[in-house]
Formats: structure tokens, sequence, C-alpha cells
């Protein structure tokens, strides 16, 4: 299922001013994930001791959120989304990150329950007044 992640620092993208991106994390393929590993670890590389698990390397969710956007967007270029900056690169990390939690509903803000949330009743018991 496609989702929108809407910039607050618009990139231009094929000419064009872009402040949304659809993206679907379900849509990244094995090679997409072994590019976004492998953009991860060149980042490391600069750092002088990595020990990164795939749940914790922020940069690695990062490339993995922009292969959401590309698994879907086969006209963007990676390093057009390399452009971004702020917390459009937060959110987009977010992306990665919950995918790698295989936590996708978290990122579409949609409820996983089948049945609609109540409001929970008021205690039958009150509260003691001491």
């Amino acid at each position: 299922m496609k989702n929108i992640l809407t910039l607050n620092n618009p990139i231009t993208i094929n000419g064009q001013e872009c402040t949304e991106l659809t993206y679907d994390a379900q849509e990244i393929t094995a090679e997409q994930f072994s590019l976004a590993a492998s953009r991860s670890a060149a980042v490391a590389k600069s750092k002088t001791l990595t020990l990164n698990m795939r749940e914790s390397d922020y940069s690695f969710h990062l490339y993995l959120g922009m292969m959401a956007v590309l698994a879907v967007n086969p006209q963007i270029d990676l390093s057009d989304l390399e452009r971004m900056k702020g917390y459009d690169t937060l959110a987009m990390a977010d992306i990665g990150m919950l995918f790698t939690l295989r936590r996708l509903e978290a990122a579409s803000g949609q409820n996983s329950c089948e049945k609609p949330l109540e409001n929970t009743p008021e205690p039958s018991t009150p509260a003691s007044g001491k």
C-alpha cells in the first residue's frame, strides 16, 4: 500500500519541486535492500569503530526509507533523495526503522485493530476519597 511522506523542505526531482513522496516499504526488493546496506556501510567506514545492528543503524534506516520511495517511483534517482535535509531525513529514516522492526502499519498511521476502538467505560467502583 502506498503511503505519502510530506516534506518540510521541498527537493527538486526531474526539474520540478517536490513536496510529497509516495513510498511502500513492502515493495523493497532484495537488490534495493542490499544497496541500502552497502550505502550504510560506506558511511560507517568513515567512522573509527562501528558495530551496527540493523535495528539501530540509522544510516541503514535512512537508505531503506529511500528504497521504499524508489520502489514505487522508478523515475526518481537516489541522488535526488540524498539532497533531503532537516527533519525530512528523520522522517525518511523512520520509514526504514519501522521496516526493520516489521512495524509497517505504524508508518502509515493505520490502526492494526480490526474492530474500531471504543471509549473505555468509567470504573464501576468509585475511587476512595482518602
